[in-house]
């Protein structure tokens, strides 16, 4: 079994990419990297300070004064934001909203590239998002496009806001997940597509532990 290299996996929101990626990369022993954390810190800073996504302007010239960082705590990827460990903090649906949103800024996918981009070429890492086969590890050894059906991907999100004790409503939820399927695809910088050499993996249907077992069958020895 391959023992260093990197793996890409990309996909539409809630569609279990986070949760595949670090079972992956705890099979494998690589570290798990998290690239839509990044952002969700962004729109952390954003919520802290009073700032808009709609204020580009003014997140472009006060980002670069920031510091967001992967710190690697027990083989696990931790989000910092100026220091702080803010990772269990970045889950709350209005995050993921303003992450969408600022994910479309320019300066804000250049600022975040390279944070993304150095840890790839380590290698022993497995990084999920929205555009990591096509963009930021356009080299990965395996890359994996993983979809799954809108409302099997709301009932997920669901389930996990219920297990946080966060309220929610699964049809606004499923409402919300296509509108940031549709602000993705169609963005102009950087959209969610499948790359060319990505294999696509539907799990809709399927346990994690079957989506480990589909990919490591898909791994170079």
């Amino acid at each position: 079994m391959l023992k260093d290299g990197s793996i890409a996996i990309d996909g539409p929101s809630s569609s279990g990419k986070s949760s595949l990626a670090k079972a992956l990369a705890r099979e494998l022993g690589w570290i798990h990297a998290d690239t839509g954390a990044l952002y969700r810190a962004v729109a952390l800073w954003l919520g802290r300070t009073g700032l808009s996504a709609e204020q580009e302007a003014d997140i472009c010239r006060h980002l670069p004064d920031r510091k967001i960082a992967y710190a690697i705590r027990d083989n696990t990827t931790r989000v910092l934001l100026d220091g702080e460990d803010v990772t269990d903090h970045l889950r709350t649906e209005e995050t993921g909203r303003t992450a969408s949103r600022v994910s479309q800024i320019p300066c804000v996918r250049e600022f975040l590239f390279h944070i993304q981009r150095d840890l790839g070429k380590k290698g022993g890492v497995v990084m999920d998002g929205r555009d990591i086969g096509t963009v930021i590890l356009p080299d990965a050894t395996l890359k994996i496009f993983l979809v799954a059906d809108a409302r099997i991907r709301a009932e997920r999100r669901f389930t996990e806001m219920q297990q946080k004790g966060i309220p929610g409503n699964l049809d606004d939820i499923q409402k919300d997940l296509t509108e940031r399927d549709r602000r993705d695809r169609t963005r102009s910088l950087a959209p969610l597509i499948q790359a060319p050499d990505a294999l696509l993996l539907d799990n809709s249907h399927m346990t994690i532990e079957d989506a480990v077992k589909w990919i490591r069958q898909k791994l170079p020895n």
